[in-house]
């Protein structure tokens, strides 16, 4: 199977599960309504009953903006104009290329969010590579099997990632590299092509490892493995003997997430104003949100295919499909 048409089966593979689709949307929803309503509460107590509560409805007032942002502490301090449309997606951008430090309170919801994303990682990867139903009571069975062997392998993801952030983006971008490349320029435009290349090639080292990591889950659950430093090596391997491939196929995926940040780009909302504009410029997120996350199935998805056509056939797995046992009633129903 060549990467076109993987990424082509993998959009159809996700198509034919929107149930999972909805799931991943409403677990989204679910760690961040929490934040939303601790953010309107906090908004609720600066501005009380005042007239800048009565001219918030209307327009956005950049001033009183300016002034809940100086006092706000903790959850408050994410409350800035650049959350607004497509301004929220550039900062998350920035934040995460720049290893900026976010509140605790956004950490925790993070942290739980990664959690549930890794109890359900097993049984999303299991249904998209089996390409048919296996009902709920199979799907969380293989969640729940794999839960713990990607909590393991999520302690590998975390040295790595830790060493990526803690030490080679400081380095990179910190006197050793940066700071001696740039330290006799006096022109602008180089330092900032400089700075553009730095910021690739660590994105670069990031991909290498998502690829990676990917692919140790999808031989994890293909192959049924238990020992996670097994399926990284067995990634690895993958990776080195189709190289092209994978590569190949992960611009396409990533390119696919562009299109979606692009089109996100020219039809996000701007601040607007209170009552149908509000729900217009939520409902356009959420379209946004679920865009997101219909891409981040097409990746597992399209990897999964891809693996599968180069090791076995199309929806090969090692594991036999769970099924849920007869109760004891149901075999003194049958008993004759």
């Amino acid at each position: 199977m060549t990467p076109p048409s993987a990424l082509a089966d993998a959009v159809r593979r996700v198509n034919r599960a929107p149930a999972i689709l909805f799931g991943v949307w409403v677990i989204t929803l679910g760690v961040s309504l929490p934040l939303a309503l601790g953010i309107r509460g906090l908004i609720h107590e600066h501005l009380g009953d005042s007239l800048a509560a009565d001219a918030a409805l209307s327009s956005v007032n950049y001033e009183w903006w300016q002034e809940f942002t100086d006092q706000a502490a903790g959850l408050g301090v994410t409350f800035r104009p650049t959350i607004i449309g497509f301004g929220a997606v550039l900062d998350n951008l920035s934040g995460f290329l720049d290893n900026q430090h976010r509140p605790i309170v956004i950490v925790g919801a993070a942290a739980a969010y990664i959690v549930l994303w890794m109890f359900f990682a097993g049984g999303i990867i299991d249904r998209f590579a089996r390409d048919r139903a296996t009902r709920a009571h199979g799907f969380f069975a293989v969640s729940g099997a794999f839960f713990f062997r990607f909590l393991r392998l999520a302690v590998v993801m975390w040295i790595v990632y830790a060493v990526l952030f803690q030490m080679v983006h400081p380095w990179l971008f910190g006197e050793s590299v940066y700071g001696r490349l740039t330290r006799d320029l006096t022109v602008e435009r180089t330092a900032f092509s400089i700075n553009v290349a730095l910021y690739m090639l660590f994105g670069l080292l990031l991909a290498v490892c998502n690829l990676v990591f990917d692919y140790a889950k999808v031989r994890a659950v293909v192959e049924d493995r238990r020992s996670m430093l097994g399926a990284i090596r067995a990634a690895i391997g993958f990776i080195q003997r189709n190289a092209a491939a994978a590569a190949l196929l992960y611009f396409l995926d990533f390119l696919l997430f562009v299109i979606v940040v692009a089109v996100y780009a020219f039809i996000a909302p701007g601040a607007g104003t209170g009552g149908a504009s509000a729900w217009i410029g939520f409902a356009i997120g959420q379209l946004y949100i679920l865009a997101r996350l219909w891409v981040k199935l097409v990746f597992w998805a399209s990897e999964t295919a891809l693996f599968q056509s180069r090791l076995a056939h199309a929806a090969y797995v090692a594991a036999p499909t769970p099924v849920w046992p007869d109760s004891p009633m149901a075999e003194a129903i049958t008993r004759p």
